[in-house]
């Protein structure tokens, strides 16, 4: 069983730990088994999109009529812990699919494009992905240089997104773009012509996922491409509140796997004629370790009645992306010391989340991001505003 200091499976449901638990069993039969291979040599297990689709992880918290399984959010957040637990590549890829892909189409798009699209992705039959970072705005989405122009048929896109999860596995992308100098979205299918995706290779972390560059040169979509239900910066953001409310639970996930392994070496390994557990510097670590998982748990079962109870603000899940994947990192760093030598090789999973976490750190937000919507939450004053510009009350 998982870290449970404070008894917080208690205050699951039944139904809240049915799921949690058949999440964890397929995640210990279908996954850590070949996770660490899938890792090394830089591959996606592409077999287990079905599964996941037969589980009803894709999409989760959307309704049944279009083939979801209509969960709730905490429920939500306990299949993220679980899939996370494995490797964050798992948990993005589904995440993604949920909270960027499906999600967009749910709340923005037009009927057509969810009963098109909504029971393909929610069954794996069909893969998303979620065009809005490009290569020289991250923090500032704002920004983007993509756009869109109205052809006498609908519209032609033009421009280039970076670090897309599920890029090359996408049959279909949200694409975020400037029309008449508005953001909207588009739903559009990779097969169109003019829209290329390249895969990101050589990269140090989230090995087990797939992470891509779309290039789009005159993408010509009709006009019902176009979601009707939004316009501008906040239908983008809206989508990523929903993507890091997941990952603020699958980061407990990672912190979890690396504690308890980190916890069974050192009862194991003897150094100075006892176990390295008897030590006390190392008792240290296990109880900030501890206290930190512990905190981190109660963060998200709170944003998630928030969430149930619709009444969670996007700066409430600010906090917990922050103080979670921080505390993730940390736990991480501190298992790996634990393990000496043997916490950087392959047969210990405590380095593979540790490089994972680096990027679940820096994308969807980063720490220094989220530390300022803090701050302007306390203050009122924006501090990512331009130096030229003089400081906005809120």
């Amino acid at each position: 069983m998982a870290v449970d200091f404070y008894d917080i499976d208690s205050l699951l449901t039944e139904e809240e730990r049915m799921v949690r638990d058949n999440v964890r069993a397929f995640v210990d039969a279908r996954v850590l088994p070949g996770i660490s291979k899938h890792y090394e040599e830089g591959t996606f297990p592409t077999e287990l999109i079905p599964e996941f689709g037969k589980l009803g992880v894709l999409g989760a918290t959307l309704p049944e009529k279009y083939g979801c399984a209509g969960m709730g959010d905490i429920a939500y957040g306990l299949v993220m812990k679980e899939l996370e637990r494995a490797d964050s590549g798992i948990r993005s890829f589904c995440s993604v699919q949920g909270a960027l892909v499906m999600y967009p189409i749910y709340a923005f798009g037009s009927e057509e494009h969810r009963t098109t699209w909504l029971p393909k992705l929610a069954s794996g039959e069909a893969v998303g992905c979620f065009g809005l970072t490009e290569p020289d705005y991250g923090s500032n989405p704002g920004g983007m240089i993509t756009r869109a122009e109205r052809t006498a048929t609908g519209f032609r896109l033009n421009g280039t997104k970076r670090w897309i999860t599920n890029g090359n596995l996408a049959d279909v992308a949200i694409v975020w773009a400037k029309l008449d100098g508005v953001i909207r979205g588009f739903v559009v299918p990779t097969n169109t012509p003019g829209f290329t995706a390249l895969k990101i290779e050589r990269k140090f972390s989230l090995r087990a996922s797939v992470t891509s560059e779309l290039i789009l040169e005159d993408v010509d979509v009709p006009e019902s491409a176009l979601m009707p239900g939004v316009q501008g910066i906040k239908g983008p953001l809206s989508c990523l509140t929903q993507a890091r409310f997941g990952i603020a639970w699958g980061v407990i996930g990672a912190a979890e796997a690396c504690f308890e392994c980190a916890v069974d070496y050192a009862k194991n390994r003897v150094q100075f004629s006892r176990p390295i557990a008897g030590y006390q510097l190392v008792q240290a670590k296990f109880a900030d370790m501890l206290t930190e998982i512990t905190k981190a748990q109660l963060v998200a079962w709170r944003l998630g009645k928030l969430k149930e109870a619709k009444q969670m603000r996007p700066d409430q899940v600010s906090l917990a992306k922050r103080n979670n994947v921080h505390m993730a990192l940390e736990t991480a760093r501190k298992c790996r010391d634990i393990l000496g030598g043997n916490g950087i090789t392959y047969d210990y999973p405590i380095s593979r989340h540790l490089l994972n976490l680096e990027t679940v750190i820096t994308y969807e937000g980063t720490h220094d991001i989220h530390t300022l919507v803090l701050g302007q939450s306390v203050t009122g004053i924006a501090a990512y505003d331009s130096p030229m510009d003089p400081p906005r009350a809120k």
